[in-house]
């Protein structure tokens, strides 16, 4: 059976539901493809910097958000080795874009928050995309279960495994030699730690503890490993990850590990690090082509280590702006033929394009170097970034997160 829609997004994660929203307050539907049966949550938390915030409150969801989940004041970076202090910086601070807001945000609010803005229907669960085929000005999108939906437009925002990125001839995502090991603990009776971003680093490790609220701390570990699937098995059992981060947590105070041996085995997840490399975004038919494109993981997976989840909401605002200007010509009758629409589409997507590949590039490249220096188990890198950079390393973080995407309007 053959379904006709404006346009297609593929994937429920954190771009598309963002696109999703971002044209349906723009007063446009689109359909929105997940191959699992429900919501599926990777990660449980992420940090929800200042840029992010700009992106929420453009969706109209940012205060719903700030209601549950508890304002940062700073970042400590710490020594592994040491157990002290490098440096420490506020986010009480203005910049460029106003006054910095620092939030960690559990995953699957933030999905459920999206998501039940939507109209009833948005999201088709159990659609998982099996191949992509040329329609004149149309792509036939086939699903696993026979059907096909003839599409105006189609968004790929399906992750580093992204179906709709192949089809575009995109190579796959790199692996960094890195894992990350990540868990959220719960306190019912609720944590005295203050509202703060720990990290620390050294002998090859980081991690980093950071409370979502007054009943939930998010932690996230990260260390080498020469398979990207396994490393001695850890990476498949959550009893034996939790054993590495404990053994590997190093100097770090007993308050802190104690998180780690408080979280339960099914809030312990593990995967490998993976990035596109920051120049390919810069060729020809990287980030779109003709009526097809790409966002969210699927456009820039990079590492976590300056947090930067929340390009992946500017992504679908700047996305949403994009194709919503096309689709409101239309209904005004300025845009009156398939071709003149099929044009106007594509330019569009180029607009898009151009507005986020270099921002993508700018983040993929500071996240890859900041990881690097504070992983290594170099001892001359680990005297430089201990010693030297430390400071500079915390501020990068603020530096990358001074960005506003813009609000969902056109000028």
């Amino acid at each position: 059976m053959e379904t006709v829609e404006d346009i297609v997004i593929v994937g429920a994660g954190i771009a598309g539901l963002t696109t999703a929203l971002g044209l349906h307050r723009l007063g446009l539907r689109s359909l929105v493809l997940e191959s699992w049966s429900d919501l599926r949550v990777t990660g449980f938390a992420l940090s929800n910097w200042t840029n992010a915030w700009k992106a929420l409150d453009a969706l109209g969801i940012g205060d719903s958000l700030r209601q549950t989940h508890q304002e940062l004041t700073g970042a400590v970076a710490a020594s592994i080795v040491s157990g002290l202090p490098l440096s420490e910086m506020s986010f009480q601070v203005k910049a460029k874009h106003g006054y910095h807001e620092v939030r960690c945000v559990r995953r699957m609010v933030l999905l459920e928050t999206l998501a039940k803005d939507l109209p009833p229907g948005t999201i088709r669960f159990c659609s998982k995309v099996v191949s992509i085929e040329e329609a004149g000005y149309f792509k036939w999108v086939h699903l696993a279960d026979g059907s096909i939906l003839k599409t105006k437009v189609l968004i790929g925002c399906d992750g580093v495994n992204s179906v709709v990125a192949k089809g575009l001839g995109i190579q796959r995502p790199t692996f960094t030699g890195r894992c990350a090991a990540r868990g959220i603990a719960e306190f019912p009776d609720g944590h005295n730690f203050e509202p703060k971003f720990m990290q620390f680093s050294g002998n090859g490790f980081r991690s980093g503890f950071i409370p979502c609220d007054q009943n939930n701390v998010y932690w996230f570990f990260t260390y080498s490993s020469s398979n990207k699937n396994k490393d001695m098995g850890e990476e498949d059992d959550p009893a034996k990850m939790k054993q590495f981060v404990l053994r590997n947590l190093g100097n770090v105070p007993k308050d802190w590990v104690d998180v780690v041996e408080k979280t339960e085995l099914k809030s312990i997840t593990s995967s490998p690090l993976m990035l596109r490399w920051p120049w390919k975004l810069l060729w020809p038919g990287a980030i779109y082509k003709e009526n097809v494109c790409i966002a969210g993981d699927a456009l820039h997976p990079m590492t976590p280590d300056i947090g930067q989840g929340g390009v992946l909401l500017e992504d679908g605002v700047v996305l949403a702006r994009c194709l919503g200007e096309v689709f409101l010509r239309k209904q005004s009758g300025e845009i009156t033929t398939e071709e003149e629409e099929y044009s106007s589409i594509k330019k569009g997507l180029e607009k898009f394009a151009k507005e986020r590949k270099w921002r993508s590039f700018e983040l993929i490249t500071t996240s890859y170097m900041v990881g690097m220096m504070q992983q290594s188990s170099w001892k001359v890198i680990n005297f430089v970034r201990d010693n030297v950079l430390s400071s500079y390393l915390v501020g990068l973080l603020l530096q990358k997160a001074d960005f506003d995407c813009g609000k969902l309007k056109f000028s």
